[in-house]
Protein backbone atom coordinates (compact mmCIF):
# COMPACT_ATOMS: atom_id res chain seq x y z
CA UNK A 1 0.00 0.00 0.00
CA UNK A 2 1.06 3.55 -0.59
CA UNK A 3 1.44 5.83 2.40
CA UNK A 4 2.20 9.14 3.29
CA UNK A 5 2.85 10.51 6.45
CA UNK A 6 2.38 14.47 7.08
CA UNK A 7 3.91 15.57 10.22
CA UNK A 8 6.41 18.04 11.27
CA UNK A 9 8.08 15.13 14.00
CA UNK A 10 10.31 13.60 11.92
CA UNK A 11 11.43 11.26 15.06
CA UNK A 12 7.56 10.38 14.29
CA UNK A 13 8.02 9.85 10.68
CA UNK A 14 10.78 7.78 10.64
CA UNK A 15 10.12 5.23 13.32
CA UNK A 16 6.63 5.02 11.26
CA UNK A 17 8.23 4.81 7.70
CA UNK A 18 10.94 2.08 8.84
CA UNK A 19 8.53 -0.55 10.25
CA UNK A 20 5.83 -0.19 8.03
CA UNK A 21 8.73 -0.24 4.91
CA UNK A 22 9.30 -3.48 6.39
CA UNK A 23 6.03 -4.96 6.06
CA UNK A 24 5.86 -4.38 2.08
CA UNK A 25 4.70 -0.91 2.45
CA UNK A 26 6.02 2.58 0.24
CA UNK A 27 6.37 5.25 3.05
CA UNK A 28 6.78 9.13 1.90
CA UNK A 29 6.90 11.76 4.41
CA UNK A 30 5.63 15.52 4.24
CA UNK A 31 6.61 17.52 6.74
CA UNK A 32 3.92 20.55 6.44
CA UNK A 33 0.49 20.83 4.57
CA UNK A 34 1.41 22.71 1.92
CA UNK A 35 4.57 19.61 0.96
CA UNK A 36 1.79 17.65 1.83
CA UNK A 37 -0.50 18.54 -0.77
CA UNK A 38 1.93 18.63 -3.29
CA UNK A 39 3.57 15.04 -2.11
CA UNK A 40 -0.14 13.45 -2.28
CA UNK A 41 -0.88 14.65 -5.92
CA UNK A 42 2.37 13.07 -6.96
CA UNK A 43 2.80 10.17 -5.15
CA UNK A 44 -0.43 9.08 -5.53
CA UNK A 45 -1.21 7.90 -1.93
CA UNK A 46 -3.51 4.88 -0.57
CA UNK A 47 -3.84 6.46 3.18
CA UNK A 48 -2.59 9.30 4.12
CA UNK A 49 -1.51 10.02 8.51
CA UNK A 50 -2.43 13.78 8.68
CA UNK A 51 -1.43 15.59 11.73
CA UNK A 52 -3.17 18.31 13.08
CA UNK A 53 -0.34 21.15 14.06
CA UNK A 54 1.71 21.61 11.18
CA UNK A 55 3.41 24.41 10.57
CA UNK A 56 1.35 27.40 8.32
CA UNK A 57 -1.10 25.39 7.48
CA UNK A 58 -2.98 23.21 9.67
CA UNK A 59 -4.02 20.13 9.21
CA UNK A 60 -7.18 20.77 9.50
CA UNK A 61 -7.55 23.40 7.10
CA UNK A 62 -5.62 21.01 4.54
CA UNK A 63 -7.74 18.22 4.77
CA UNK A 64 -10.98 19.08 2.29
CA UNK A 65 -7.59 19.72 -0.21
CA UNK A 66 -6.10 16.25 0.26
CA UNK A 67 -9.28 13.82 0.44
CA UNK A 68 -10.48 16.15 -2.61
CA UNK A 69 -7.15 14.78 -5.05
CA UNK A 70 -8.06 12.47 -7.96
CA UNK A 71 -6.30 9.57 -6.56
CA UNK A 72 -8.78 9.55 -3.22
CA UNK A 73 -6.39 9.37 -0.72
CA UNK A 74 -8.03 7.44 2.66
CA UNK A 75 -7.02 9.88 5.41
CA UNK A 76 -6.16 9.28 9.02
CA UNK A 77 -5.87 12.45 11.41
CA UNK A 78 -3.14 12.06 13.91
CA UNK A 79 -2.96 14.68 16.84
CA UNK A 80 -2.06 15.13 20.66
CA UNK A 81 -4.29 17.68 20.91
CA UNK A 82 -7.12 16.74 24.07
CA UNK A 83 -10.20 19.41 22.34
CA UNK A 84 -12.58 16.14 21.23
CA UNK A 85 -14.51 18.85 18.87
CA UNK A 86 -11.30 18.31 15.77
CA UNK A 87 -12.69 14.62 15.65
CA UNK A 88 -15.96 15.90 14.85
CA UNK A 89 -14.92 18.34 12.85
CA UNK A 90 -11.69 15.56 10.80
CA UNK A 91 -14.87 13.17 10.57
CA UNK A 92 -17.10 15.29 9.00
CA UNK A 93 -14.93 17.02 5.88
CA UNK A 94 -14.14 13.37 4.95
CA UNK A 95 -11.57 11.98 7.49
CA UNK A 96 -11.91 8.25 7.23
CA UNK A 97 -10.60 8.09 11.00
CA UNK A 98 -9.04 9.81 13.87
CA UNK A 99 -6.01 8.88 16.09
CA UNK A 100 -4.84 9.80 18.98
CA UNK A 101 -0.68 10.27 20.33
CA UNK A 102 1.15 8.76 21.36
CA UNK A 103 0.78 6.44 18.71
CA UNK A 104 1.40 2.40 18.45
CA UNK A 105 2.52 0.51 15.66
CA UNK A 106 -0.42 -1.77 16.67
CA UNK A 107 -2.52 1.09 16.51
CA UNK A 108 -1.31 1.97 12.48
CA UNK A 109 -1.08 -2.33 12.03
CA UNK A 110 -5.11 -2.36 12.94
CA UNK A 111 -5.54 1.11 10.79
CA UNK A 112 -4.39 0.04 7.64
CA UNK A 113 -6.41 -3.46 8.01
CA UNK A 114 -9.51 -1.19 8.28
CA UNK A 115 -8.30 1.18 5.56
CA UNK A 116 -7.83 -2.11 3.02
CA UNK A 117 -11.57 -3.26 3.57
CA UNK A 118 -12.61 0.33 3.21
CA UNK A 119 -11.56 1.36 -0.32
CA UNK A 120 -13.75 0.98 -2.92
CA UNK A 121 -16.20 1.91 -0.52
CA UNK A 122 -15.71 5.69 -0.44
CA UNK A 123 -18.96 8.32 0.36
CA UNK A 124 -19.39 11.36 -1.68
CA UNK A 125 -19.64 13.73 0.70
CA UNK A 126 -21.72 16.85 0.59
CA UNK A 127 -19.59 20.44 -1.11
CA UNK A 128 -20.58 22.43 1.98
CA UNK A 129 -18.43 20.34 4.17
CA UNK A 130 -14.83 21.48 3.07
CA UNK A 131 -14.22 24.81 4.47
CA UNK A 132 -14.94 23.94 8.23
CA UNK A 133 -12.39 24.80 11.17
CA UNK A 134 -12.66 24.27 14.84
CA UNK A 135 -13.55 27.30 16.64
CA UNK A 136 -13.34 27.58 20.17
CA UNK A 137 -16.66 28.25 20.70
CA UNK A 138 -18.11 24.90 20.01
CA UNK A 139 -18.94 22.74 23.15
CA UNK A 140 -16.75 19.78 23.66
CA UNK A 141 -16.96 16.37 25.94
CA UNK A 142 -13.87 16.44 28.23
CA UNK A 143 -12.15 12.96 28.14
CA UNK A 144 -10.04 10.62 26.44
CA UNK A 145 -11.62 7.20 26.83
CA UNK A 146 -11.87 5.77 23.83
CA UNK A 147 -15.92 5.75 23.91
CA UNK A 148 -15.71 9.49 24.51
CA UNK A 149 -13.34 9.58 21.37
CA UNK A 150 -15.53 7.30 19.15
CA UNK A 151 -18.30 9.20 20.06
CA UNK A 152 -16.89 12.27 18.95
CA UNK A 153 -16.33 10.36 15.51
CA UNK A 154 -19.64 9.30 15.64
CA UNK A 155 -21.37 12.86 15.54
CA UNK A 156 -18.58 14.25 12.96
CA UNK A 157 -20.44 11.05 10.59
CA UNK A 158 -23.99 11.67 11.42
CA UNK A 159 -23.66 16.02 11.00
CA UNK A 160 -22.97 15.05 7.20
CA UNK A 161 -26.47 14.29 6.64
CA UNK A 162 -30.10 15.33 8.87
CA UNK A 163 -30.51 11.69 9.86
CA UNK A 164 -32.67 11.20 12.93
CA UNK A 165 -30.57 10.66 16.26
CA UNK A 166 -31.47 9.10 19.65
CA UNK A 167 -29.05 9.55 22.49
CA UNK A 168 -28.75 7.14 25.11
CA UNK A 169 -27.25 7.28 28.80
CA UNK A 170 -27.56 7.64 32.45
CA UNK A 171 -29.19 10.82 34.09
CA UNK A 172 -25.76 13.34 34.30
CA UNK A 173 -23.87 11.97 31.33
CA UNK A 174 -24.22 14.93 28.91
CA UNK A 175 -26.73 13.64 26.78
CA UNK A 176 -28.14 17.95 25.73
CA UNK A 177 -23.92 18.41 25.73
CA UNK A 178 -23.79 15.84 22.91
CA UNK A 179 -27.06 17.19 20.87
CA UNK A 180 -25.64 20.71 21.10
CA UNK A 181 -22.02 18.68 19.85
CA UNK A 182 -23.93 17.73 16.63
CA UNK A 183 -25.74 20.81 16.38
CA UNK A 184 -23.05 23.09 16.24
CA UNK A 185 -20.83 20.61 13.90
CA UNK A 186 -23.54 21.52 11.29
CA UNK A 187 -25.98 24.17 11.95
CA UNK A 188 -23.84 26.34 14.21
CA UNK A 189 -25.85 29.54 13.23
CA UNK A 190 -29.38 27.98 13.12
CA UNK A 191 -32.01 27.16 15.95
CA UNK A 192 -31.09 24.74 18.44
CA UNK A 193 -34.43 24.30 20.23
CA UNK A 194 -34.43 21.75 23.24
CA UNK A 195 -37.79 20.59 24.90
CA UNK A 196 -37.64 18.88 28.13
CA UNK A 197 -40.68 16.20 28.13
CA UNK A 198 -40.54 15.90 31.78
CA UNK A 199 -40.54 19.15 32.67
CA UNK A 200 -43.11 20.84 30.70
CA UNK A 201 -47.07 19.99 32.39
CA UNK A 202 -48.22 17.45 30.34
CA UNK A 203 -51.51 19.21 29.41
CA UNK A 204 -49.45 21.63 28.13
CA UNK A 205 -46.62 19.67 26.19
CA UNK A 206 -48.87 19.77 22.75
CA UNK A 207 -49.20 23.50 23.15
CA UNK A 208 -45.46 23.57 23.59
CA UNK A 209 -44.79 21.37 20.39
CA UNK A 210 -47.10 23.08 17.74
CA UNK A 211 -47.89 26.12 19.41
CA UNK A 212 -52.00 27.41 19.00
CA UNK A 213 -53.80 30.01 17.33
CA UNK A 214 -55.65 32.69 19.34
CA UNK A 215 -58.70 31.45 21.29
CA UNK A 216 -57.67 27.49 21.18
CA UNK A 217 -58.27 27.03 24.67
CA UNK A 218 -59.35 28.71 27.45
CA UNK A 219 -56.09 31.20 28.13
CA UNK A 220 -55.10 31.46 24.48
CA UNK A 221 -55.19 35.27 24.14
CA UNK A 222 -52.68 35.35 21.20
CA UNK A 223 -51.03 33.00 18.79
CA UNK A 224 -48.17 31.22 20.22
CA UNK A 225 -45.41 29.93 17.61
CA UNK A 226 -44.53 26.52 18.91
CA UNK A 227 -40.88 24.80 19.01
CA UNK A 228 -41.25 23.01 16.35
CA UNK A 229 -41.98 26.03 13.95
CA UNK A 230 -39.48 28.25 15.85
CA UNK A 231 -36.75 25.44 15.52
CA UNK A 232 -36.99 25.96 11.38
CA UNK A 233 -33.96 24.25 9.74
CA UNK A 234 -32.20 24.23 12.86
CA UNK A 235 -32.43 21.09 15.38
CA UNK A 236 -35.43 20.52 17.77
CA UNK A 237 -33.93 18.23 20.39
CA UNK A 238 -36.73 16.48 22.60
CA UNK A 239 -35.18 15.71 26.23
CA UNK A 240 -36.43 12.61 27.98
CA UNK A 241 -38.40 11.54 25.23
CA UNK A 242 -39.31 8.08 27.23
CA UNK A 243 -41.76 10.41 29.88
CA UNK A 244 -44.25 11.68 26.65
CA UNK A 245 -47.37 10.44 27.37
CA UNK A 246 -48.53 8.09 25.10
CA UNK A 247 -51.11 10.29 23.23
CA UNK A 248 -48.97 12.27 22.54
CA UNK A 249 -46.37 10.03 21.11
CA UNK A 250 -49.08 9.57 17.82
CA UNK A 251 -49.29 13.08 17.27
CA UNK A 252 -45.36 13.29 17.29
CA UNK A 253 -45.45 10.13 15.24
CA UNK A 254 -47.69 11.92 12.64
CA UNK A 255 -45.23 14.94 12.52
CA UNK A 256 -41.97 12.54 11.51
CA UNK A 257 -43.60 10.51 9.36
CA UNK A 258 -45.56 13.27 7.48
CA UNK A 259 -43.28 16.06 7.76
CA UNK A 260 -45.22 18.61 8.73
CA UNK A 261 -48.20 19.42 11.58
CA UNK A 262 -50.91 21.83 12.25
CA UNK A 263 -51.19 24.30 15.26
CA UNK A 264 -53.80 23.52 17.99
CA UNK A 265 -56.85 25.08 16.86
CA UNK A 266 -55.70 26.21 13.53
CA UNK A 267 -55.98 24.39 10.23
CA UNK A 268 -53.13 25.40 8.35
CA UNK A 269 -50.50 22.56 7.10
CA UNK A 270 -46.74 24.02 8.78
CA UNK A 271 -44.07 21.91 7.35
CA UNK A 272 -41.10 20.82 10.01
CA UNK A 273 -37.79 20.86 8.25
CA UNK A 274 -35.61 20.78 11.67
CA UNK A 275 -33.32 17.82 12.45
CA UNK A 276 -35.64 15.83 14.77
CA UNK A 277 -32.49 14.91 17.99
CA UNK A 278 -34.08 13.08 20.86
CA UNK A 279 -32.42 11.78 24.35
CA UNK A 280 -33.43 9.34 27.35
CA UNK A 281 -32.16 7.29 30.38
CA UNK A 282 -34.79 5.24 30.03
CA UNK A 283 -34.75 1.61 28.57
CA UNK A 284 -36.95 2.39 25.30
CA UNK A 285 -37.47 -1.43 23.86
CA UNK A 286 -38.21 -2.47 27.22
CA UNK A 287 -40.83 0.76 27.55
CA UNK A 288 -42.33 -0.88 24.22
CA UNK A 289 -42.49 -4.45 25.33
CA UNK A 290 -44.92 -2.48 28.24
CA UNK A 291 -46.34 -0.75 26.10
CA UNK A 292 -45.33 2.33 27.81
CA UNK A 293 -43.95 3.77 24.29
CA UNK A 294 -45.25 3.73 21.05
CA UNK A 295 -42.61 0.50 18.87
CA UNK A 296 -43.62 2.30 15.80
CA UNK A 297 -42.43 6.14 16.86
CA UNK A 298 -39.11 4.19 18.48
CA UNK A 299 -38.12 2.35 15.44
CA UNK A 300 -38.78 6.49 13.36
CA UNK A 301 -36.67 8.53 16.20
CA UNK A 302 -33.35 5.53 16.54
CA UNK A 303 -32.33 5.63 12.90
CA UNK A 304 -29.19 6.11 14.71
CA UNK A 305 -28.21 5.95 17.87
CA UNK A 306 -25.42 7.39 20.49
CA UNK A 307 -24.38 6.05 23.95
CA UNK A 308 -23.16 7.83 26.15
CA UNK A 309 -20.84 5.44 28.66
CA UNK A 310 -21.49 6.42 32.47
CA UNK A 311 -18.45 7.92 34.33
CA UNK A 312 -17.85 5.08 36.53
CA UNK A 313 -16.38 3.63 33.43
CA UNK A 314 -14.23 6.09 32.76
CA UNK A 315 -12.65 7.03 35.68
CA UNK A 316 -9.12 7.75 34.18
CA UNK A 317 -10.84 10.51 32.63
CA UNK A 318 -11.98 12.54 36.14
CA UNK A 319 -8.68 14.48 36.93
CA UNK A 320 -9.20 16.10 33.06
CA UNK A 321 -13.30 16.69 34.02
CA UNK A 322 -12.21 18.37 37.28
CA UNK A 323 -9.87 20.56 35.88
CA UNK A 324 -12.19 21.92 33.46
CA UNK A 325 -15.06 22.03 35.72
CA UNK A 326 -13.14 24.21 38.31
CA UNK A 327 -12.52 26.98 35.68
CA UNK A 328 -15.91 27.27 34.79
CA UNK A 329 -17.28 26.71 38.53
CA UNK A 330 -14.53 29.69 39.51
CA UNK A 331 -16.31 32.31 36.86
CA UNK A 332 -19.52 31.11 38.21
CA UNK A 333 -18.71 31.95 41.34
CA UNK A 334 -16.44 34.82 40.50
CA UNK A 335 -13.44 33.67 42.75
CA UNK A 336 -10.07 32.20 41.66
CA UNK A 337 -9.65 28.67 40.46
CA UNK A 338 -8.51 26.30 43.12
CA UNK A 339 -6.25 24.02 43.32
CA UNK A 340 -6.86 20.39 44.17
CA UNK A 341 -4.76 17.53 46.03
CA UNK A 342 -3.82 14.58 45.18
CA UNK A 343 -5.64 12.53 48.07
CA UNK A 344 -8.71 14.62 46.87
CA UNK A 345 -8.22 13.40 43.68
CA UNK A 346 -7.75 10.23 44.19
CA UNK A 347 -11.07 10.19 46.53
CA UNK A 348 -12.66 11.75 43.17
CA UNK A 349 -11.41 8.76 41.23
CA UNK A 350 -12.34 6.46 43.67
CA UNK A 351 -16.43 6.99 43.51
CA UNK A 352 -18.86 5.43 41.32
CA UNK A 353 -20.65 9.00 40.36
CA UNK A 354 -24.05 7.19 40.44
CA UNK A 355 -25.16 10.78 38.87
CA UNK A 356 -22.41 10.94 36.67
CA UNK A 357 -20.47 14.45 35.24
CA UNK A 358 -23.60 16.29 36.62
CA UNK A 359 -22.83 14.86 40.37
CA UNK A 360 -19.04 15.51 39.36
CA UNK A 361 -19.90 19.28 39.11
CA UNK A 362 -22.09 19.64 42.26
CA UNK A 363 -19.75 18.03 44.84
CA UNK A 364 -16.77 20.40 43.37
CA UNK A 365 -19.59 23.50 43.12
CA UNK A 366 -20.06 22.50 47.22
CA UNK A 367 -16.72 22.37 47.89
CA UNK A 368 -15.59 25.31 45.85
CA UNK A 369 -18.04 27.36 47.94
CA UNK A 370 -16.93 26.00 51.24
CA UNK A 371 -13.22 26.24 50.81
CA UNK A 372 -11.39 28.21 53.17
CA UNK A 373 -8.06 27.58 51.39
CA UNK A 374 -6.31 27.66 47.35
CA UNK A 375 -6.19 23.89 47.66
CA UNK A 376 -8.94 21.46 48.05
CA UNK A 377 -8.38 18.42 50.19
CA UNK A 378 -10.21 15.01 50.93
CA UNK A 379 -11.58 16.33 53.83
CA UNK A 380 -13.28 19.31 51.75
CA UNK A 381 -14.56 17.25 48.99
CA UNK A 382 -17.64 16.09 50.76
CA UNK A 383 -19.33 13.13 48.99
CA UNK A 384 -22.21 12.48 51.30
CA UNK A 385 -24.15 14.60 50.66
CA UNK A 386 -24.00 13.13 46.91
CA UNK A 387 -24.63 9.71 48.64
CA UNK A 388 -27.93 11.39 49.70
CA UNK A 389 -29.01 12.59 46.84
CA UNK A 390 -29.06 9.21 44.96
CA UNK A 391 -29.58 5.71 45.58
CA UNK A 392 -26.37 5.03 47.23
CA UNK A 393 -23.10 3.26 46.40
CA UNK A 394 -23.19 0.13 44.01
CA UNK A 395 -23.50 -2.93 46.11
CA UNK A 396 -20.83 -5.75 45.05
CA UNK A 397 -21.83 -9.11 45.67
CA UNK A 398 -18.67 -11.15 46.84
CA UNK A 399 -16.78 -12.97 43.87
CA UNK A 400 -13.40 -15.72 44.11
CA UNK A 401 -10.02 -13.29 43.26
CA UNK A 402 -9.91 -15.29 39.95
CA UNK A 403 -13.57 -13.65 38.57
CA UNK A 404 -12.16 -10.52 40.21
CA UNK A 405 -9.32 -10.42 38.34
CA UNK A 406 -10.96 -11.56 35.00
CA UNK A 407 -13.56 -8.63 35.16
CA UNK A 408 -10.67 -6.36 35.54
CA UNK A 409 -8.54 -7.48 32.72
CA UNK A 410 -11.73 -7.52 30.93
CA UNK A 411 -13.03 -4.26 32.03
CA UNK A 412 -9.43 -2.92 31.01
CA UNK A 413 -9.07 -4.51 27.15
CA UNK A 414 -12.80 -3.05 26.78
CA UNK A 415 -11.44 0.51 27.63
CA UNK A 416 -8.37 0.24 25.51
CA UNK A 417 -10.44 -1.17 23.09
CA UNK A 418 -8.52 -4.86 22.96
CA UNK A 419 -5.35 -2.80 21.74
CA UNK A 420 -3.25 -6.12 23.56
CA UNK A 421 0.16 -3.23 24.18
CA UNK A 422 -1.83 -0.85 25.65
CA UNK A 423 -3.70 -2.83 28.05
CA UNK A 424 -0.70 -4.73 29.07
CA UNK A 425 0.92 -1.15 30.21
CA UNK A 426 -1.80 -0.02 31.97
CA UNK A 427 -2.16 -3.83 34.05
CA UNK A 428 1.74 -3.65 34.21
CA UNK A 429 2.44 -7.23 32.80
CA UNK A 430 3.66 -8.51 29.65
CA UNK A 431 1.77 -8.61 26.30
CA UNK A 432 2.77 -12.84 26.63
CA UNK A 433 0.99 -12.22 30.27
CA UNK A 434 -1.38 -10.82 29.19
CA UNK A 435 -2.51 -13.27 26.18
CA UNK A 436 -2.36 -16.38 28.49
CA UNK A 437 -4.81 -14.88 30.44
CA UNK A 438 -7.04 -13.79 28.12
CA UNK A 439 -7.06 -17.65 26.74
CA UNK A 440 -7.15 -18.81 30.81
CA UNK A 441 -10.11 -16.76 31.37
CA UNK A 442 -11.90 -17.24 28.16
CA UNK A 443 -12.17 -13.51 27.53
CA UNK A 444 -13.88 -12.86 24.44
CA UNK A 445 -13.33 -9.72 22.46
CA UNK A 446 -16.73 -7.87 21.88
CA UNK A 447 -15.26 -4.91 20.43
CA UNK A 448 -15.15 -6.44 16.85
Amino acid sequence: MKILIVDDDQALCRSLQVPLGLKGHEVHLASSAENGIGEAAEFRPDVVFLDINLPGQSGLEALPSIVELPCDPTVVIMTGESDNFIAVQAMRSGAFDYLRKPLELDDIYTMLSRVEVHRGHEVNLPDQIGSLVVDDHYPNMIGTHPDIIDLHKKIGLLSRSRVTVLIQGESGTGKELAARILHDARDPDKPFVDINCSAVVSTLLESEFFGHEKGAFTGADRLKIGKLEYAADGTVFFDEIGDMPLGLQGKLLRVLQEGEFVRVGGLETIPFRARFVSATHWDLEKLVKEGKFRKDLFYRIAVSTLYLPPLRDRPGDIPQLVDSLLKKIARQLQCSRPMINDEAMQKLISHTWPGNVRELENVLTRSVALATDSVLTAAEVCLEQSHRDHEGPVQVAPVTLAEAEKRHVEMVLNQQRWNITQTAKQLEISPTTLRKKISDYNIVNRCQ
